[in-house]
C-alpha cells in the first residue's frame, strides 16, 4: 500500500462520513441541544449553587457558564463517537463493512481510517456549538480556539476507539442502545464535565477516585487547557494512553462476522 493509496482511501470515507452528515441534518442539530440545554437553562439555575474558585487553568474567578463549556464540548464528541459506533454495528449487520473490509486495504488502516473520519466530524459540530457559545457570552481567548483543535482531534479518537471497543463486541443491533446507557452516562456526570473533582471529593472520597479514573475525565481537563494556551501534561499522557490501547484492543477485537453472517 502506497501513500498515494492510503490517502484515496482515507479521502473516501471521509467523503462517505461527510455524505452521511449532511444528508442528517437533524444529527447536527440534536448534537446541539443537548450543550444548550446544560449551557442556557441549567447554568442559569445552578450559578448560584456551583460557585467556581480560582483554579487552573484560570487565573481569576469565573461564571459556570465559562466552566462547563469545555465539558458541554467534550459530551458532543461523546455522544458523536458512540453514535459513530452504532453505525459500525448497522453497517456490519447489513453487510456494507464486509463490503469494505474485502478491499485490499488492511484491516486496521480502515478501521482507524474510520475513526479518524469520524473524528473530524465531530469538529464541525464542537466548533458550531462554540460559536453559539461566544454569541452567549463564553468566551476563550482568540488563539485558544485554535491550539484546542489537536485537543479536540485527541478526545475524539479516544472516544471513537472505546466506542469501537464497545461495538465489536455487540452482536445484534438491539442490545447497542441498552448498553451505550452504562457507558455514556456514567463516563459524563461521573467526570469534572459539570463540577470541579475537588467538590465531589467534599462529597464522597469514593466517587471522586472513580471521576479521577474516568479517561472523559482527563479529555475534558485536556480541552480545558487547550483552550486557554496550556497543556496538562498528565491528562495528556493518560489520553493517549488510552487511545492506543482502545484502538489496538477493538481493532484486534472488530469480526464483521459476527453479525447477519454468522447467523
Amino acid at each position: 500500500m502506497t501513500l498515494r493509496d492510503a490517502l484515496i482511501c482515507f479521502n473516501g470515507l471521509l467523503q462517505r462520513e461527510l455524505l452521511r452528515f449532511v444528508q442528517q441534518r437533524s444529527r447536527f442539530f440534536s448534537a446541539l441541544v443537548r450543550p444548550l440545554l446544560w449551557l442556557v437553562v441549567f447554568a442559569s439555575g445552578f450559578r448560584a449553587a456551583l460557585g467556581i474558585a480560582i483554579i487552573a487553568p484560570y487565573e481569576t474567578y469565573i461564571t459556570y457558564e465559562v466552566y462547563i463549556v469545555p465539558g458541554l464540548c467534550a459530551m458532543i464528541i461523546l455522544f458523536n463517537g458512540m453514535q459513530s459506533s452504532l453505525s459500525m454495528v448497522y453497517d456490519r449487520e447489513m453487510g456494507s463493512m464486509r463490503v469494505l473490509l474485502v478491499s485490499p486495504m488492511p484491516r486496521p488502516f480502515l478501521l482507524l481510517s474510520k475513526l479518524m473520519a469520524t473524528s473530524l466530524i465531530s469538529l464541525l459540530q464542537v466548533y458550531g456549538f462554540l460559536v453559539i457559545a461566544w454569541f452567549w457570552g463564553v468566551e476563550a481567548p482568540l488563539w485558544g480556539y485554535l491550539t484546542a483543535l489537536p485537543a479536540f482531534l485527541l478526545v475524539a479518537m479516544m472516544l471513537s476507539a472505546i466506542g469501537l471497543f464497545i461495538s465489536a463486541k455487540i452482536k445484534q443491533l438491539e442490545n447497542f442502545a441498552g448498553v451505550m446507557n452504562f457507558v455514556i452516562f456514567p463516563m459524563f456526570f461521573l467526570s469534572s464535565a459539570l463540577y470541579p473533582l475537588w467538590k465531589m471529593r467534599e462529597a464522597s472520597e469514593w466517587l471522586y477516585w472513580i471521576c479521577a479514573w474516568n479517561p472523559f475525565s482527563h479529555g475534558v481537563e485536556l480541552i480545558r487547557f487547550a483552550l486557554y494556551q496550556q497543556v496538562n501534561s498528565t491528562a495528556l499522557s493518560i489520553v493517549i494512553v488510552v487511545t492506543l490501547v482502545a484502538s489496538i484492543v477493538a481493532v484486534r477485537g472488530f469480526q464483521p462476522q459476527q453479525g447477519m453472517g454468522k447467523r
